[in-house]
């Protein structure tokens, strides 16, 4: 198993939280969900159609996953069900990645199962075992996956 992936896992999160992010220039920080929500909503009725879910491409291109009545609209509801629903299968998908890794299943990564099964997250094994005890915790992966995340998005 590569570091790549499990990263890419984890870091699908961030993807998510940017769901209804649109083009802006980097420097200027992206607006709250709900006031892109709100702006996206050109009729004001408190939901988008799929004309108006354009405005955020990652909405309209899961328009219809996220449309659970299946009535066109799109409700906040909707869509932090969407939100939590992808969530879970993150976190489900990390959390296999991690005891497919942790061949020993103690619930930690020794640097020898890093090396054997992840040799990228071996590369990094010092900078990720934040207390130093040899094994790296889902905890500390996630640490250094938002740690990752925040430096590279400065």
């Amino acid at each position: 198993m590569r570091i790549p992936a499990l990263a890419a896992a984890l870091g699908f999160a961030c993807a998510a939280a940017a769901a209804f992010a649109q083009d802006a220039a980097p420097q200027v920080p992206a607006k709250p969900a709900a006031a892109r929500f709100k702006q996206a909503d050109s009729n004001g009725d408190g939901m988008l159609s799929r004309e108006e879910a354009k405005a955020l491409p990652s909405l309209s291109k899961h328009f219809d996953e996220i449309d659970a009545n299946h009535d066109g609209q799109l409700t906040a509801d909707e869509l932090r069900a969407w939100h939590a629903k992808a969530r879970e299968q993150r976190k489900n998908v990390a959390a296999a990645r991690f005891r497919k890794i942790d061949t020993d299943g103690d619930g930690k990564i020794s640097l020898a199962e890093a090396q054997a099964n992840a040799p990228k997250l071996a590369a990094r094994f010092g900078e990720i075992d934040a207390d130093k005890d040899g094994y790296i915790t889902p905890e500390e992966l996630r640490a250094a996956q938002l740690h990752r995340q925040q430096a590279s998005s400065k």
